[in-house]
């Protein structure tokens, strides 16, 4: 899962852009950008990549994104089928920090807004937003251009008051993927998003990255301040609670999709995670639906 910098620049008469597209399926691409990016899913389901934040994601959520965060939406198999009628809709906006003037969310009024556009560096689901306020957001693509000014405004300061959210990429992985922004830790990220439930290693990430394995180890934990071996069984935990929510798979099968050799290693690692047994966190998140 090579990541790919995607150019979003807004057209010349426009400071950003608003989207609103259908396609049979999401693009397939891990990627990042230097405009923030808030997204209402319209249709279809998958998983949603954001940092290292692996979740399954479903028809009507909202995300806010940060300033060259790496992400992807990666719709189920079902949408890829040559025989699917199935439709992937999104709305999108894409706007800089300073596009309305380098200083504008530094002035004290705006310091609500400010400091969502701070935790956005980390990617924000916002839960319980009520369909008034999901509506405001689409609504901003019927507006003439000077509307949609102080509209978004409006919107993000809807977004900044909402209580209930949660930030999905985890502070290490951001700090490292910007403080080093070089193509060895984007190979890294690459290669592991991409092979982390089949089997890899240490040893194998290392070699791929040109390093033994000390160096490898010594170069990771200075950059999450954990061990290789914690953020990927993190990852392959993360991808295990996405396919225990789908509900689809035993969770013997389960272990083995995510990457794990054993059930028993799997249920030790998933508690050490996320705090409960996978059978008790498929039971508390089917309770809540």
């Amino acid at each position: 899962m090579k990541l790919h910098f995607l150019n979003r620049t807004s057209v010349s008469d426009r400071s950003f852009s608003i989207n609103h597209n259908v396609y049979p399926n999401f693009l397939r691409v891990w990627h990042y950008h230097p405009e923030i990016e808030l997204v209402v899913i319209l249709k279809s389901t998958g998983t949603r990549f954001i940092g290292d934040s692996i979740e399954k994601f479903q028809e009507g959520e909202v995300v806010l994104i940060g300033k060259n965060v790496p992400h992807m939406w990666l719709n189920d198999e079902v949408y890829f089928q040559p025989d699917s009628t199935l439709e992937a809709e999104a709305f999108a906006v894409h706007f800089t920090r300073d596009f309305l003037g380098k200083d504008f969310f530094n002035i004290p009024e705006m310091k609500q807004i400010s400091e969502l556009l701070d935790r956005a560096n980390r990617g924000i689901r916002f839960n319980g937003l009520t369909t008034a306020q999901v509506r405001r957001i689409i609504d901003l693509i019927d507006c003439d251009f000077t509307t949609r000014v102080y509209r978004i405004i409006e919107v993000l300061h809807d977004l900044a008051k909402h209580g209930e959210y949660d930030l999905l990429a985890s502070t290490s992985f951001l700090s490292s993927f910007q403080k080093t922004g070089n193509s060895r830790m984007d190979k890294i990220y690459a290669y592991v998003f991409e092979n982390f439930n089949s089997g890899i290693s240490a040893s194998d990430v290392a070699r791929m990255s040109g390093m033994n394995k000390s160096a490898f180890s010594r170069f990771f934990k200075k950059a999450h301040r954990k061990s290789f071996t914690r953020y990927l069984n993190e990852i392959k935990v993360g991808y295990a609670c996405k396919l225990l929510l789908e509900n689809k798979e035993s969770i013997t099968s389960i272990a083995y999709l995510s990457g794990f050799n054993n059930i028993s290693n799997f249920n030790r690692q998933f508690k050490v995670i996320s705090g409960m047994s996978p059978s008790e966190y498929l039971k508390y998140h089917l309770s809540k639906g």
